[in-house]
């Protein structure tokens, strides 16, 4: 009698090769937002400001005052750079030690918290040394532009410590938390996808003759992008209230009082909590290119001064690294359920 060859049993282990697990996004993701923290934006080359480039370029082949036109081109911005992210995400699926310093490369690129701390630093330094001194109010004054877009010619220590500090809370969610946000979510394409989104915003989401109608998409979907990454902002300043001094329950009662008083539905949520926290009151006239905005009071403190802006800047370190670790944990998590939910492939 022939003698058979044993059949071959199937074996599970040889089915598929495992899927890469959540902790090689999250990897990345840590590096990403460990790199800016210790060297923050170049002065030169940013990956950001070459989109800003090519979308200064396009706008001005695609620019009508009309409202699908805007629309057109901010679709067109933004799903472009998501496919970018796309393309990377697939071709690194395989290859751990490249997709790690990819994710780490577009995290990096995407972050701003570091050069926001130290623009605001840089502010506070020579009112520190002497607020009342017309050197040191000059030198602050002529670098105020560098955080925020209101006119410092009149302004005093106080008026300047105010803008800073509100510069601070509300970009903390813009620069950190937002793109921490959507790459939990999303990935390499939420990550640059948002990072987009944010600086088309700051490009044409103006309410001037130029943009009113141009960039009226590109402000809505701002708007939408930061909702819930503004949110979480004032929850986690609320939590990291006593490392400035702060109670988390007074810090919630200004968040919550005060939060849509604010004109910007996003903001709010970020200042009232800093307000809350620092025991300060933000909010009041503001004057931009010759326009005069007054704001609603967000908080029950004194007006900031000059040494609420380390206290400001402590403050959004701190929300920074919770974001992180919150953003870390979920990309390890949703990750996970995606393996386990592919089905296995047969050979």
């Amino acid at each position: 009698m022939p003698i058979r060859p044993p059949k071959r049993t199937p074996a599970v282990a040889r089915t598929t090769r495992p899927a890469p697990t959540g902790s090689i996004p999250a990897l990345g993701l840590v590096l990403g937002v460990a790199a800016d923290a210790a060297v923050g934006d170049p002065r030169r080359g940013h990956p950001v400001a070459l989109f800003g480039t090519a979308a200064g370029a396009l706008e001005r082949r695609m620019y009508a005052d009309s409202r699908a036109r805007g629309a057109a081109y901010t679709a067109l911005c933004v799903a472009g750079t998501a496919a970018l992210g796309v393309a990377a995400d697939r071709l690194t699926r395989r290859h751990p030690a490249a997709r790690v310093l990819v994710t780490a490369a577009a995290t990096w690129a995407v972050l701003g918290g570091t050069t926001l701390r130290r623009e605001a630093h840089a502010i506070a330094v020579p009112l520190l040394a002497d607020p009342d001194a017309p050197v040191g109010l000059a030198a602050a004054r002529a670098r105020l532009p560098h955080l925020v877009g209101r006119d410092p010619s009149a302004l005093d220590a106080t008026q300047i410590s105010r803008a800073v500090v509100e510069s601070v809370a509300e970009n903390t969610s813009d620069a950190v938390v937002a793109p921490l946000f959507w790459g939990a979510v999303a990935g390499l394409p939420g990550l640059l996808a948002y990072r987009a989104v944010n600086t088309l915003d700051a490009m044409v989401g103006h309410k001037s003759p130029r943009y009113l109608h141009f960039g009226w998409a590109s402000a809505r979907l701002d708007d939408a992008a930061n909702w819930a990454p503004a949110r979480l902002t004032g929850l986690l300043t609320v939590a990291a209230a006593p490392l400035v001094g702060g109670s988390p329950r007074a810090t919630h009662r200004v968040l919550r009082r005060d939060a849509r008083a604010h004109p910007s539905p996003n903001s709010g949520h970020c200042e009232a909590a800093a307000a809350g926290a620092l025991g300060v009151r933000l909010g009041g006239r503001n004057i931009y290119a010759g326009c005069s905005e007054d704001r609603p009071p967000l908080g029950d403190g004194r007006p900031p001064t000059p040494r609420d802006v380390p206290r400001a800047a402590r403050l959004a370190t701190a929300v920074c690294l919770a974001a992180a670790a919150i953003a870390t944990t979920a990309l390890r998590a949703t990750s996970g359920l995606r393996r386990v939910a592919r089905p296995p492939r047969r050979r």
